[in-house]
This record gives structure tokens, C-alpha cells and sequence, in this order.
């Protein structure tokens, strides 16, 4: 459901018509239909770096529009100039490594057909040596194409991109599956800037200027009372290849960036645009509503690595997005799910296998080499990890293990997220975990079950100590996701129970109006919370709306594959209203809403709820 806002050079249609043919006195010859219109444009924006005189390397970014009649396949022809060479594409059918002269790219299954207007994005690496040029002459099913020679680097950005969405998005995620035949030689993340670059600070949302989805946007504006919220700055997830690449109706990776950039315009603030990287095989164990496209026993992590985190890797390190301050939200769930779920056998081989640690290693290593890039690790939340000792240290200690892993070590992560696409209450008003009544610790309580902590906040600057703790530098900052924490609305407690029993005390006092903290899907009475701000507090480098408030958790019903569920995404019965949970929740009800569609489709009824609850409220 994003938006391609690609860049186009300009439209030529070469069309070619056979109609009646009438001469005088003669019978006209009959009507022959027309061929189809047909026609191309292609932008070829490259990236070249050099590694020693008269040799380097280049990344080449190709948009591909169609501006006659719809392709059902397509293949793409240039010549490489002399001295260069093919060594690593994605996101379409590419001929081996180490191509020279012509080349032919076809599609891949899911970006075969373009409609009319359409697009599709795609690249390769390849290497350089003399001097490095771009080719001039493209076709597109035997069909010259007037786009080809595009510059070699980015499109100017001084100005808005030439296209824009639609102001009614699409409300289903695009169909789009990976190639089957993943690329055999990593991309080269070349160094983004060379000269006069922005330094890459300690906390990348001070002086910022946060990035407005344009599709979001559009969609809650189209709310009743959503221009409200409409600027509010949100996180965009790159929970699939289709997702990351994007397509003619869908926003991909690359067109995020160029709207990042015009939103930046001329102006020295930088913007910060916020990523999920979010496509781990078997990712979260296999969960039945966030389900992911790759798994461990078909070649999953090879797949993870050179079809996702490389072509991330060479599309962020492109020149014209060095001025960006790009926040990636790195495999929310992962972890966390190493610590207290080995004992379901899909989790249990993402250990074995080195599936979550290798995978979220490579992609700190790939990510981190770009100056302008922050990497932020998810930590889960309170109501997950916030038992010691069971939970609490273990993870601490295994996230301080992954990070020392990598190229960089403690260098290569930035901080750390807590209640990433959760409800959590930031902070409780009323209670705190060393509150007694009538002589018995809150922690007696059912709600709080014996766990170290009450909130998201007070769990986020503990783990922060302990994670210093574990090696990680002082000057380690942390992120809170607020975007669905507020609990306002007329359930919210006016202030702390006046009961002296413990239980009763606890459910009267608590702003969170979860039937249980374990619940996560869909929930009823959750309000919109904090906006996004830096520095709220000291060590907190900012809070933020990484789940993009209105979008599903999972639908509440089965959908089989379709229109409605194009990615085959399961069923998970805590999103279902009706069912009656189980140990992991304490046999609670779901509290999920009814009528959900599945995850990451907007969810108009919840979004609604969202604003009605806010806290602090709407204006």
C-alpha cells in the first residue's frame, strides 16, 4: 500500500495504426485493428566510487515506466560501455556475474506486469575500470526507449518529485514475491558522501525534522478528524522485498527516500526518515499474523541477505540521500524471541540455524557502513522481558553478544527500541513497582504478576543501565514507541484506587485497560500517545510512532489468499474478539477489536478509537 513517486526524464509513444483506407469510387478496404501503443521510459541514476585510480565500482538504480499499453512481461536491453561488468542485480531476472557489453534484464515474477502509467524499480552493481560512463540507449521489448543516458548520480532534488500519490491509497499490500534465484555476490555499500559531509552524531533526532509518510498522510486525512494527526512523523515498514522495491501503486524503499528528500527540499535541517527492517526468515517464530516470506529450510538466510539487506544496503548509500538522517528499526521481535520461546521448534531452529543472530548481524554490518545510517535493536517491552532473572539479563546480555559480533561491535548500533507496534503505558501515574497496599507489593498483583516493572519507561532506562553495563558506551540512547499508548478517553483513571486490596487497587489505578499485558493485537480502549519528540528525558533519545497508527495487527477472522489478503498472511486467535486466550495470557480474553483486516492494512474503525483515546488528547 505505498506509492511509487519515482522520478520520470519524459514520454514518447511510438504507435503504429492501420485504419480503412478510402479512395474515390472504390470500396474502402476493411479495418484492420490497431497495434497496441507501445513506449518506454527508463532512469538510470548511478553511483559510482573509485577504489584506485582508473578503477572502481558503481551502483545503478533503474526506474522503468510505461507510458503505452500494459506489459505483461517485459525485458530491458543496454550495452554496458567498455571496462565495466555486471556483478550483482536484484528485483528482476539478471544474466550472470561478470556480464559485459549487452545485457538483457526480464522481470521477475512479481513485477512481470506494468500497467499503463506504471513503474518498476530494480539495479545491479557492477565494476568500473578507465573512466566510468553510463549507457546511452535503452529498449524495452525490442522498442527504443527516451529515458535512456540518465544522469550519473540522482535526479536533481532541489524540488518535489514529478509524480505524487494519489490522495485515496490502495488499501491492500501489494502481491509482489521475491526471485527464486537469489544473487550469488553481495553489494558493495560504497561510501555515501566524500566531501563536506554531515557527521554522524550521538542522537539522530536532535535538529531533525521528522519525515511525513505521504501515503499515511493521505489515508488518515481522509479520516474523519484525522487531519489532526495527518504530520505527524511515522516509520515505514520493510516487512517484505515487495515492500522494499515497491511498484507502480506501492511506495518502495528508493521512493521513500526521493519524498524524504523533497520534503527536505533547500533547507540545512536534516530530515529523518524512520525504517522497519523487517523480513528475518521464519521472522517472529513463524507467528501466524505477521508471518514473513523467507524460512530456514528453503535457503531463507542466503535470500534474507542478497535479496533484502543488499538491496537495502545500496539503495540508502546512494549520494543524493547523504543529507538524511535514516533510523533503521532492525528486526523488532527477533531477539527478544531467543530468550523466551526456544521452546517452539520454529524458534529453536532460527537459533540453531544462526538465522536471527547471522541475519541481524549481516545487516548491521551492511547498514552501519553508511554514514547517515543509525541502527536502532528492539528489546521488546515490559510485559515480555521485564522479569529478572529469567528474562531481563539473558536478553540484555544477548543482545550485547550480537552487537559485539559485528564489524564494527558496540559501534555498529545506535540504541536500542522498547514497545515497538505495542500498547504499553509509557509511564503509570498512579502506582509505581514499589508501591505496598495494605502491606503487599503491586508485584503481588495479578496484573503485574511478579514482573520488575510497571511501564515501558521505567523498563526502557533499566535496561539501558544494564545494557552499559554489558559493554555498550554511556552515551547509549534509547527509543519508545508512543504511537498507541496514550489509554485516554473516559477510561482513564483520575488518579490512584482508594481500595486496600492489592488487586482491585492495581485494576482501578492502572491507565493500560488491557484485560492482560500480554495482549497485543487490535486493542479495544488503546489511544493515540505521546508524539513524537526528542530528548524527552535523559538517556530516552526520543519517543516516536513506529507503528503507524490505524494500521492492523492481524485480522480478527480468517481471510483466506486473495484480493483482501494478497501476502497469504495467517490467522492469529488473539486478534479474534471471541477467543478466551491461553497460559501465555493467562487464559484472558483477546480484547481485540472485531471486523480487523489483516496486519498492516488501515483499519479505519480502530483508527478512530485511536484518536477518540488519545492522551494527551487532540486538539
Amino acid at each position: 500500500m505505498r506509492l511509487d513517486v519515482s522520478r520520470f526524464k519524459s514520454r514518447r509513444v511510438a504507435a503504429l495504426t492501420i485504419g480503412a483506407l478510402v479512395v474515390a469510387g472504390v470500396a474502402a478496404l476493411p479495418v484492420l485493428p490497431a497495434f497496441a501503443a507501445v513506449g518506454c521510459n527508463v532512469t538510470y541514476a548511478a553511483s559510482p566510487w573509485t577504489e584506485s585510480p582508473g578503477v572502481g565500482g558503481f551502483t545503478a538504480n533503474i526506474t522503468l515506466n510505461n507510458p503505452g499499453d500494459a506489459w505483461t512481461t517485459w525485458t530491458l536491453r543496454f550495452t554496458l560501455p567498455s571496462g565495466e561488468s555486471l556483478t550483482q542485480g536484484w528485483s528482476a531476472t539478471w544474466p550472470a556475474t561478470g556480464t559485459t557489453g549487452a545485457v538483457a534484464v526480464s522481470n521477475a515474477s512479481f513485477n512481470a506486469p506494468v500497467a499503463t502509467g506504471g513503474s518498476t524499480n530494480f539495479g545491479f552493481n557492477g565494476r568500473w575500470s578507465g573512466t566510468y560512463t553510463s549507457p546511452t540507449a535503452f529498449t524495452v521489448n525490442g522498442v527504443a526507449c527516451n529515458g535512456g543516458g540518465g544522469p550519473t548520480t540522482a535526479p536533481p532534488t532541489t524540488g518535489p518529485p514529478t509524480t505524487r500519490p494519489p490522495t485515496t491509497p490502495p488499501t491492500t499490500p501489494p502481491t509482489s514475491r521475491p526471485p527464486t534465484t537469489p544473487p550469488t555476490t553481495p553489494p558493495t555499500s560504497p561510501s555515501t558522501c566524500t566531501t563536506n559531509c554531515p557527521p554522524h552524531v550521538d542522537n539522530p533526532y536532535v535538529g531533525a525534522k521528522g519525515y511525513v509518510n505521504p501515503q499515511w498522510a493521505a489515508e488518515v486525512a481522509g479520516q474523519t478528524g484525522g487531519n489532526r494527526v495527518s504530520s505527524v512523523s511515522t516509520a515505514v515498514w520493510l516487512d517484505s522485498v515487495a515492500t522494499m522495491t515497491g511498484s507502480a501503486t506501492a511506495m518502495g524503499l528508493q521512493a521513500h527516500l526521493d519524498a524524504a528528500v523533497a520534503q527536505m527540499g533547500t533547507s540545512t535541517t536534516p530530515v529523518l526518515i524512520e525504517f522497519v527492517i523487517y523480513d528475518l526468515p521464519d521472522r517472529d517464530c513463524a507467528a501466524l499474523a505477521s508471518n514473513g516470506e523467507f524460512t530456514v529450510a528453503n535457503d531463507g538466510i542466503n535470500k534474507y541477505k542478497t535479496l533484502y539487506i543488499d538491496p537495502i544496503a545500496a539503495i540508502m548509500s546512494q549520494p543524493k540521500y547523504s543529507k538524511l538522517r535514516i533510523v533503521n528499526v532492525v528486526e523488532d521481535d527477533s531477539l527478544p524471541n531467543l530468550v523466551t520461546n526456544l521452546n517452539l521448534p520454529v524458534c529453536a531452529e532460527a537459533n540453531s540455524s544462526g538465522a536471527y543472530v547471522g541475519g541481524i548481524q549481516y545487516a548491521l554490518n551492511k547498514l552501519h557502513a553508511i554514514p547517515n545510517v543509525y541502527n536502532y535493536l528492539d528489546i521488546g517491552h515490559h510485559a515480555w522481558l521485564g522479569w529478572s532473572p529469567n528474562n531481563f539479563g539473558p536478553a540484555a546480555t544477548l543482545l550485547a553478544n550480537v552487537t559485539r559480533g559485528t564489524t564494527a561491535g558496540f559501534a555498529s548500533v545506535d540504541g536500542f527500541i522498547d514497545n515497538t507496534a505495542n500498547y504499553g503505558a509509557l509511564v503509570e501515574p498512579n502506582f509505581t513497582i514499589s508501591t505496598s497496599v495494605n502491606g503487599q507489593s503491586v508485584r503481588n498483583s495479578t496484573w503485574v504478576d511478579f514482573n520488575d516493572y510497571v511501564d515501558e519507561q521505567s523498563f526502557t532506562l533499566a535496561f539501558r543501565n544494564q545494557l552499559i553495563a554489558d559493554g555498550f558506551p554511556n552515551t547509549l540512547g534509547m527509543l519508545i514507541d508512543t504511537s498507541r499508548d496514550g489509554w485516554g478517553g473516559p477510561a482513564r483513571p483520575a488518579g490512584p484506587s482508594t481500595s486496600t486490596d492489592v488487586n482491585t487497587f492495581v485494576n482501578a489505578s492502572r491507565i493500560d485497560r488491557r484485560i492482560h499485558a500480554g495482549n497485543w493485537c487490535n486493542q479495544s480502549g488503546a489511544g493515540l500517545g505521546t508524539r513524537p519528540v526528542a530528548t524527552p528525558v535523559a538517556g530516552i533519545d526520543a519517543y516516536v510512532w513506529i507503528k503507524p497508527p490505524g494500521e492492523s495487527d492481524g485480522s480478527s477472522t480468517l481471510i483466506p489468499t486473495g484480493p483482501d489478503n494478497p501476502a497469504g498472511k495467517g490467522f492469529d486467535r488473539m486478534c479474534d474478539p471471541t477467543y478466551g486466550g491461553n497460559n501465555l495470557n493467562g487464559n484472558n480474553p483477546s480484547g481485540a477489536l472485531a471486523n480487523a483486516p489483516v496486519s498492516g492494512v488501515f483499519f479505519p474503525a480502530q483508527f478512530q478509537q485511536l484518536m477518540a483515546n488519545a492522551f494527551p488528547p487532540l486538539s
